[in-house]
């Protein structure tokens, strides 16, 4: 089976929602490739055995879609690529940066907006500290530190932090005494 790999060098990184790490290329590999052009975009759907590799990130899913910018000659059968579009990952999507992971059935990734947009039972882990989200739909803002996860009637939003110490009481120990006043001064 032929293995198809893009190598797109575009301005920044992928999912930069950490740190800024050494920038690296985004490298795509997949089973499938078909690229097609417009005089303003280029769209690359890949499909079987998807996996991105940038700076920072991983990510690995059954259909990917990438429109980016055109530059250069409108004319050329093949233009220079300009910045990224979009990118919507669907099936089995699988994401890895730092020390956060995100697993769902699509996610939408806006570089002009600033935001990812994961549907489809998205879970989110942060490995770091063991706290894990999920919902129907999340959104995740980039240099935000924040993130919106939009519940449902019949299937809430839910997130699952570290323990926190005991703030019951000990049936054991009686309660201090309160502090005695002090006299006011004239």
């Amino acid at each position: 089976m032929k293995r198809f790999i893009l190598i797109l060098a575009l301005s920044g990184p992928l999912l930069a929602f950490g740190q800024a790490p050494e920038v690296q290329p985004t490298v795509i590999v997949s089973d499938q490739l078909d690229m097609s052009s417009t005089d303003a975009f280029t769209t690359f759907i890949f499909t079987k055995n998807v996996v991105v590799t940038g700076t920072n990130l991983k990510l690995t899913c059954d259909r990917l879609q990438v429109i980016t910018t055109r530059k250069g000659d409108p004319t050329a059968t093949i233009g220079k690529l300009g910045r990224f579009k979009s990118l919507i990952a669907e099936g089995h999507v699988y994401i890895v940066q730092s020390d956060r992971e995100a697993a769902c059935g699509r996610a939408e990734v806006l570089p002009d907006d600033d935001k990812i947009i994961l549907t489809d039972n998205p879970v989110v882990k942060d490995l770091a500290n063991g706290a894990t989200a999920s919902g129907p739909r999340m959104v995740l803002y980039r240099g935000e530190r924040r993130a919106v996860i939009e519940g449902a009637e019949n299937s809430p939003s839910r997130i699952v932090l570290p323990a926190i110490k005991d703030l019951g009481f000990d049936k054991e120990l009686k309660p201090a005494a309160p502090a005695a006043e002090k006299p006011k001064q004239p």
